[in-house]
């Protein structure tokens, strides 16, 4: 008896000490940012509302204080590719990852290669971004979204100053 009460004590006591799987780079919320980019790449922009809650917040190049709605970025996403022939989001498997934080919250996070081409100059870019997104159910209640498009900002100054340079020249001819 006092043998089977220590084998029972030494396996609680080793039970115990297991800790939950905090971080994994599989989990079918990795699975459903995949599938939202695949949606994004294709140009499905309305098939992304399917991963986010009713009530999610996101949030691209600014502070917590000023969300948007996946509308609203669905909205402004189609404004801005529209001068691109060509564009995707790249990533590796081992660039995406789980994580639970000690508040309990699931989070998946995402580092990628945003690549464009503009149309008409064939100008390509290549810009870093990092994506993060809170998950509660199954849906996206936050995205942060982190990235530099100056160089995008600049070759459409550039191209601006080409053309009105262009009608300036025609103009006084």
């Amino acid at each position: 008896m006092k043998k089977l009460l220590i084998v029972l004590l030494t396996g609680f006591l080793l039970s115990a000490c297991q800790q939950e799987q905090r971080y994994t780079q599989q989990s079918a919320e990795i699975d459903s940012v995949k599938s939202l980019f695949k949606l994004y790449n294709s140009g499905d922009f309305d098939g992304q509302k399917a991963f986010y809650a009713d009530t999610a917040k996101l949030f691209y190049n600014v502070p917590e204080s000023k969300p948007s709605t996946i509308d609203q970025i669905i909205t402004i996403q189609k404004e801005e590719i529209a001068p691109f022939s060509a564009y995707s989001i790249e990533f590796t498997d081992d660039a995406v990852e789980m994580v639970l934080t000690d508040k309990g919250e699931t989070w998946v996070n995402l580092w990628g290669v945003w690549k464009a081409t503009l149309a008409g100059t064939d100008q390509s870019f290549e810009i870093p971004v990092h994506s993060t997104f809170q998950f509660v159910n199954g849906k996206i209640v936050k995205e942060f979204g982190y990235w530099d498009n100056s160089s995008v900002a600049m070759a459409f100054m550039e191209l601006e100053a080409a053309e009105k340079a262009a009608s300036d020249t025609t103009a006084s001819n």
